[in-house]
């Protein structure tokens, strides 16, 4: 069934129907209201609609419902805003009430132990964050202590936000706790109490900043570096009477094409077929405490450097006030020759160091007393295989004309001769094991000739170590056939047995004994130890920077570390308590301050739980660091809302709180 409104011309006529009511309704609204109006309207009302047909008076209009005054719609609009009134008031009931019920729920549930403290807190806590503490405060108590920060700051001045020196301490520091490349220090500092203590953002220890730092010292490594090691040697009173000297090289990875410090050299224990740069090194007896150091060359040769630390050093003591007659420089092996021998002596120093037997004069004095002798003579509390033994001598050396004797020691170390010799003996075995497999081999291809033999045979004594005291000969045999013989040079074998453990040790300081000699000559592994804490823990390489400048200066750093450690770790000794540095750094590593900032504008920080250890040796530190006489007002070590929030005397409860209220 179809609609009569499909067809179109219904359409037009259903339009024209309203158009012509509309039309009508207007000519009526504007037509005076006079009689003859009225009755033209009452006359046609019959053909009229109903709604149109009504008459119409003076009193009344044709649509009553208009009406011509604005009270309805005044009292709609007071209709509507009391309406809006009253939801208001039931809504604010009906939160009072949810209030009421909240409230009661939660008391209902703070008796029955449902809800404890920690949720509450955690409802008024708008953001919690945790801040490594460590042992931050003992390692900047330190530095302070040094003057670093203003050390540099005096040499390196500027007008950035952020000093030169806070920097420095800054990266001195993650050296110390966390060492890492340079475009990460930021990150580490962001999860420390640093951004506290130093009120700095930790976007401000960027690479870029980093570097701009190592450019400014680099200008004045050597003023900064001086400043400091005096302001230790002054406040920790350190002994230079024995001072070690040693160098050792720090394999690089990368081109370095226009560098003057990195190239290819010889290092022991270094390949050589990587370019490398090496440092010198020379620290006290007293804690292994550096107090001078330089970067040279890969392609430096160790002998070149020992005239430029000894200027150095002069130079150290003489501005220390310190007698130089008084002091002993212990070098290696590879640190004296005829040269050196009389400039020590021209610049009034005294030495002890090892001297390589070169000549044919000092081998003889190696070899020209039999073992036998050795055995009247202990050095040591060890005796037989493990002991060690000397034989006085002198030593003379002859350089542009002067000459000078000396005082020299002839050592056989049993530990070294036993291990010599068990090497050799090694060596003997696989060299051995090798011609027995060119034996194995004749009469196969290239190996069925006297010559062809013979020549395998030297080649597998040419490559080893021990290939001189083996004899080796290929020859023909009755039957027409190839054979290989090998025996031991029992002469060539003697020969090296007699030097075996020897080593030759040369002084100019008469005064010092045999036995004195060699112990002080074995405590030079204290600038063994430093070398390898620097590389090892304190991370120096791999290092990320290209320029001379910038490895320079990023060394010194690593060497201020350095010197900070070595303090450390000798203050601890010295006052009964034998734990290294960098186990006191793993003991207080988990230490750390939480903050907790709450809706309304309030911090909290509080120390997380100390173990009993961890308290014990807190005590201790914040002790020492006081007897150091710290140049400042307030103790190194001071409460939570103080630097680092570590307390000064015995460590408060994990629980309590310390409010700072913001704004």
């Amino acid at each position: 069934m179809y609609s009569t409104t499909q067809w179109h011309w219904l359409h037009g006529l259903v339009w024209l129907f309203w158009f012509l009511t509309l039309l009508t309704w207007a000519c009526a609204q504007g037509l005076p209201p006079d009689n003859l109006t009225s009755r033209v309207i009452s006359a046609d009302a019959a053909s009229l609609p109903a709604v149109l047909a009504r008459p119409r008076s003076d009193s009344a209009s044709v649509f009553p419902w208009l009406s011509r005054t604005r009270w309805r719609k005044w009292a709609w609009r007071r209709y509507q805003a009391a309406c809006r009134v009253y939801r208001r008031a039931v809504w604010t009931a009906r939160l009072a009430y949810a209030r009421a019920v909240w409230a009661a729920g939660v008391a209902r549930l703070i008796l029955t132990g449902v809800l404890t403290l920690a949720i509450l807190v955690d409802w008024m806590t708008r953001a919690q964050l945790r801040r490594n503490l460590g042992a931050l405060p003992v390692l900047y108590a330190v530095l302070d202590l040094l003057r670093v920060e203003d050390i540099i700051n005096r040499h390196c001045p500027t007008e950035a936000e952020v000093s030169h020196g806070v920097v420095a301490v800054v990266l001195i520091l993650n050296r110390l706790m966390a060492p890492r490349a340079l475009v990460n220090v930021a990150d580490w500092v962001g999860r420390t109490v640093l951004t506290q203590t130093l009120g700095v953002s930790a976007d401000k220890f960027n690479d870029d900043r980093l570097g701009r730092m190592l450019d400014a010292i680099a200008q004045h490594q050597r003023e900064i570096w001086q400043d400091i090691v005096h302001e230790a040697l002054l406040r920790f009173n350190i002994d230079l009477s024995f001072i070690f000297y040693d160098l050792t090289a720090f394999v690089m990875q990368g081109e370095f094409k226009d560098s003057e410090k990195v190239d290819f050299g010889f290092a022991h224990n270094t390949p050589s077929d990587k370019k490398k740069f090496k440092a010198e090194l020379s620290a006290s007896s007293d804690g292994n405490i550096p107090v001078e150091y330089a970067p040279t060359s890969g392609r430096t040769a160790d002998l070149a450097t020992v005239q430029e630390n000894m200027d150095r050093l002069c130079r150290l003591l003489r501005r220390r006030g310190y007698p130089m007659d008084q002091v002993v420089i212990i070098g290696d092996r590879g640190t004296l020759n005829d040269a050196i021998a009389v400039k020590y002596d021209e610049q009034r120093l005294k030495y002890l160091a090892g001297l390589k037997a070169q000549k044919k004069e000092h081998t003889e004095l190696l070899k020209a007393v039999p073992e036998v002798q050795f055995r009247d003579h202990p050095l040591t509390a060890e005796r037989g295989r493990y002991g060690t033994y000397g034989l006085a001598c002198t030593v003379t050396f002859t350089h542009a004309g002067h000459t000078v004797t000396h005082r020299g020691l002839v050592v056989i170390a049993g530990p070294m001769r036993h291990a010599a010799r068990q090497g050799r003996a090694q060596a003997l075995r696989a060299v051995r094991a090798d011609l027995a497999a060119v034996r194995a081999k004749i009469g196969r291809k290239r190996c069925r000739s006297v010559k062809e033999v013979q020549a395998r045979a030297q080649t597998c004594l040419r490559r080893s170590s021990v290939g001189h005291l083996m004899r080796a000969e290929a020859f023909a045999t009755a039957e027409g056939g190839v054979d290989l013989r090998w025996w031991i040079d029992t002469h060539a074998l003697w020969h090296v047995m007699q030097t075996d453990g020897r080593y030759l040790l040369v002084t100019n300081d008469w005064s010092l004994t045999p036995q004195r000699m060699v112990e002080l000559y074995r405590a030079k592994n204290g600038v063994e130890k430093c070398f390898r804490i620097s590389k090892q823990f304190l991370r120096v390489r791999p290092i990320y920077v290209h320029s001379d400048e910038r490895i320079e200066a990023l060394l010194l750093i690593n060497m201020l570390a350095l010197l900070v450690y070595s303090l450390l770790e000798r203050e601890l000794r010295q006052h009964g308590l034998p734990l290294t540095t960098r186990r006191l750094i793993e003991q207080l590593e988990d230490l750390a301050v939480v903050e907790t900032h709450c809706w309304d504008g309030s911090v909290l920080q509080r120390l997380t739980p100390v173990r009993q250890e961890q308290q014990q040796l807190i005590v201790f530190l914040s002790h020492l660091i006081t007897a150091l006489r710290l140049p400042r007002s307030e103790p190194a070590l001071t409460g939570v809302t103080q630097p680092f929030g570590l307390p000064a005397g015995p460590v408060p409860p994990p629980g309590r709180l310390t409010v700072s209220v913001g704004k």
